[in-house]
């Protein structure tokens, strides 16, 4: 797969995740389907969701910056540092989603596993093809 491909995939997955955690946040959806269940407060909830949308904002512009789509600011090593450690993050995400109180959060599995392996793809690429 292409990597501007895969990184279009990713960045669109993020939008939505982004957006879900701001349902979230305005408590269009209940907090208690996310985090595996176990925020017991709107003050824990604030937290929390607004920490991921910082993490998904980051990884966004971080492959902003692998695309080519934003002049990258940080050493191109650096960057594949970090998505590599976004795979990890991932694929333990994959894991505790697995075993998340709810099936919506169960279902997101999917999702993490999804978005490890689209970055492992990225980063096996040698060069950005366009």
């Amino acid at each position: 797969m292409n990597i501007k491909i895969a990184i279009n995939i990713l960045l669109g997955l993020l939008a939505a995740v982004i957006l879900f955690h701001l349902t979230i946040i305005f408590k269009v959806i209940p907090y208690n389907i996310a985090w595996g269940g176990r925020l017991q407060s709107d003050s824990e909830m604030y937290v929390f969701e607004t920490i991921s949308i910082l993490i998904n904002l980051f990884l966004a512009l971080i492959l902003l910056m692998k695309g080519g789509y934003i002049k990258s600011v940080i050493n191109r090593k650096i960057i594949d540092i970090i998505l590599w450690a976004f795979v990890v993050i991932f694929i333990l995400n994959t894991i505790g989603n697995i075993f998340a109180k709810t099936i919506l959060e169960k279902s997101f599995a999917i999702l993490t596993l999804g978005s490890a392996i689209l970055i492992w793809g990225i980063l096996r690429k040698k060069k950005l093809t366009h």
